[in-house]
């Protein structure tokens, strides 16, 4: 067992010190028990609002409401011992003041008892997270492609291609960070970029899609499992896990088909006797 493996509880102030150190291990996670079987291995479970598209079949994350965030967070808690836990602020949640932000991060914390939110940086962000942070609500910041404005930019597209998109980038990160983000996750940008923004920013930097000059990297888990036929460039498979559970669901299928249940004979002497 690693030192890191047998640490206490994370928080956000420690995965903070973790700048410069050893790398981040994140994943997203959205149930107890997928979150007891990470737990051991990150620093980071993230629940994030990707669950609406590869827990609820939805096209795109913009449909997630706060109530699915919270249960999701609830369920999530209950599995993870040391890693720290962090819940999306899903879309519509926090954009329209620093106010809503306040008492819509305040309920999820309350209420999951989660350890930090996690909000999409576009240019409002800044003021949102040290309104946040100031009264209590440690914020991780997420800039780059940013799923929750898929429709405005058309789809789920990288970011930093023109030199007006890699200064805004930038502009978001280093805002973000200088108004207290304990950590932030650099999503669908090229190594440069990347780079750049993990050298300028005091607070580490989580990759996804973003190369590894980041301070740590986060994957969707269903993607890193294999559970879908298509997963992004980036994502390596460590495992196949649509086939486990296809072969499994056949096998069981054939057997119950054939009358043999098992372990209802067995269960049915128990009973009678």
């Amino acid at each position: 067992m690693s030192a890191q493996t047998a640490a206490k509880k994370a928080t956000a102030a420690s995965v903070r010190s973790r700048k410069g150190g050893e790398p981040l291990v994140c994943l997203t996670a959205y149930d107890a028990p997928t979150a007891k079987l990470l737990d051991p291995h990150c620093d980071v479970l993230l629940v994030g609002d990707s669950l609406g598209m590869v827990v609820h079949g939805m096209p795109s994350t913009v449909g997630v409401s706060l109530e699915m965030m919270i249960l999701h967070g609830q369920a999530v808690m209950r599995g993870a011992d040391r890693a720290l836990v962090v819940v999306d602020l899903p879309f519509g949640s926090y954009e329209a003041s620093r106010e809503e932000a306040f008492a819509n991060a305040s309920r999820v914390v309350q209420e999951t008892g989660c350890g930090a939110v996690k909000i999409e940086s576009g240019t409002y962000a800044a003021e949102t997270v040290r309104f946040l942070t100031e009264r209590g609500i440690p914020v991780m910041a997420h800039v780059g492609l940013r799923p929750q404005a898929a429709l405005v930019d058309g789809g789920f597209k990288a970011k930093g291609r023109t030199e007006e998109e890699r200064a805004r980038v930038l502009e978001e990160a280093e805002a973000s960070a200088e108004a207290g983000a304990f950590a932030m996750v650099i999503e669908g940008t090229d190594e440069e970029l990347a780079a750049e923004i993990t050298r300028k920013v005091a607070c580490p930097t989580i990759g996804i899609g973003a190369s590894a000059a980041c301070d740590g990297q986060i994957l969707v888990t269903p993607d890193m499992l294999g559970l879908f036929d298509w997963t992004p460039k980036f994502v390596r498979r460590y495992g196949d896990m649509k086939s486990v559970i296809e072969e499994a669901a056949e096998k069981y299928a054939e057997e119950v088909r054939g009358r043999r249940f098992p372990g209802e004979a067995e269960t049915y002497r128990l009973r009678k006797g």
